[in-house]
């Protein structure tokens, strides 16, 4: 089984040779709907490539807005793995076994904690303010 697919081009071609009358004697009305057949498929292509551009032009401006909506969704999640940095930081510190500020104390947890909160509430605010959030 073979796969046909019409070529416009190539029918022009032999309506093109078909009104010439190398291939088949006409009369003067055939020879009038061969004329009238190779203006329709012209006018045909030249319509499909009209539409093939505009469909390009949308699939192009489709494929800027889904882009410019991932920067939008890549930028909020930077911003949301940076302020979660923060506290990571904080533990991250807290588990060397190095001398630390507070060690000593029984409420360091909630003293680092609270810094690792206000400097995570400083960020978003600063997020905020710039927008990207």
């Amino acid at each position: 089984m073979s796969s046909y697919a019409p070529n416009p081009f190539r029918n022009e071609i032999i309506m093109e040779r078909l009104q010439k009358g190398d291939l088949i004697r006409m009369s003067a009305e055939d020879s009038n709907f061969i004329n009238d057949t190779i203006i329709e498929n012209k006018q045909a292509i030249e319509m499909a490539n009209i539409f093939s551009n505009i469909l390009s032009g949308m699939m192009d401006a489709f494929a800027s807005v889904i882009s410019n909506n991932l920067t939008v969704v890549m930028k909020f999640l930077a911003s949301v793995t940076i302020i979660l940095m923060i506290p990571t930081l904080g533990a991250s510190i807290y588990v060397m076994n190095i001398r630390l500020p507070f060690q000593g104390s029984p409420r360091a947890f909630i003293i680092i904690m609270g810094i690792s909160l206000v400097l995570s509430c400083i960020g978003i605010f600063f997020f905020i303010k710039r927008k990207w959030f």
